[in-house]
């Protein structure tokens, strides 16, 4: 019998590697992998269902499925997750040095409905008090000129949304001064560049992020897996196949990690990063499934729904197909 193909989108992680190489087989599939950047894969998977398998914005996808017009079906699988206290950023000598100080400012955004930015505005409402409504919002392209929404949104007349002119750019806008600050997904190239003129709004982020991780037991997902759902009406098999797999490659590169004889990763302090790690947030602290993310998935989907992103509440369930909601024993 002929497997199935499928060509599945996913960004080039370590925790997709095992799947790539063929060291972790998907149970009936014959998989073509895509290694894509998320503004690729979101874009050409939202716009055109391009792929069978894709990695897709939780925000997007949670737009969608409020519509109940989404072309995906999800699985419990997580590609990507950050702590987005790092996704905030200021010009510096504006007089911005606290949260509260992003009040009447002008904030850059690459699109409003970004997972990352979702996280950030809702860190800053419930943390700090600065709710949406008390920044100006202007949306365009970091480094591209021209950078829209890729999925319509009706936010309402309370929001102060406004584009970046014709031909500018956020990291320009940010260092000429005509905006203070920029929330997104990616950092802005001057910081990156090392500029004296842009910096993090929390001088240590990872310290502020491990504290609020200590107190809300939140992880923040930023993507999910999804699959056609045409193809799925047809193959109900494979949602639960992809967790399947998915969770084992995820588990291989971990056990990679964790062999610190030669560090799998190019970068110093790895074994003390991971202690670290693993003694704040345990030792499976990238888990997929739904039991064991619904009260962040929860928070996400409440916090989607407070800034007017879906126009009703999304219940956990509805993400994702009923296969895989709970899992066989032995």
């Amino acid at each position: 019998m002929a497997k199935l193909a499928l060509s599945i989108a996913v960004g080039d992680y370590d925790r997709m590697r095992a799947l790539k190489t063929g060291e972790v087989q998907i149970d009936g599939c014959d998989p073509v992998f895509m290694s894509l950047e998320p503004e690729e894969m979101f874009f050409r998977g939202f716009r055109h269902q391009e792929f069978d398998v894709t990695e897709l914005s939780l925000s997007s996808f949670t737009v969608k499925t409020a519509g109940r017009d989404c072309p995906y079906v999800g699985v419990p699988v997580f590609p990507s997750r950050a702590f987005r206290h790092t996704s905030i950023y200021r010009r510096t000598g504006c007089g911005i040095e606290t949260p509260a100080d992003l009040k009447g400012r002008r904030i850059g955004t690459p699109e409003y409905q970004l997972t990352a930015n979702v996280w950030a505005r809702a860190i800053l409402e419930e943390e700090y008090g600065v709710k949406p409504s008390d920044i100006t919002w202007v949306r365009g392209g970091m480094d591209t000129p021209g950078r829209e929404e890729k999925i319509t949104l009706d936010l309402g007349p309370d929001l102060r949304l406004e584009n970046a002119p014709a031909g500018q750019t956020l990291n320009g806008m940010l260092e000429a001064g005509e905006i203070d600050g920029i929330i997104g997904p990616r950092a802005p190239a001057s910081f990156e560049a090392g500029s004296p003129k842009v910096d993090w709004l929390f001088a240590d982020p990872a310290a502020v992020a491990s504290d609020w991780f200590r107190r809300t037991g939140l992880f923040p997902i930023m993507h999910i897996l999804g699959v056609r759902r045409a193809l799925v009406e047809q193959h109900p098999w494979l949602p639960a196949a992809l967790l399947k797999a998915f969770e084992k490659s995820k588990q291989v590169a971990l056990a990679k990690l964790a062999d610190t004889s030669a560090t799998k990763v190019t970068m110093p302090f790895v074994e003390e990063n991971l202690h670290r790690t693993r003694v704040l947030m345990g030792r499976d602290f990238w888990p997929y499934g739904y039991a064991a993310n619904k009260a962040t998935l929860q928070a996400f989907l409440g916090f989607h729904h407070h800034q007017g992103l879906s126009k009703r509440l999304v219940g956990v369930d509805e993400l994702f197909h009923p296969s895989t909601l709970e899992a066989f024993k032995i």
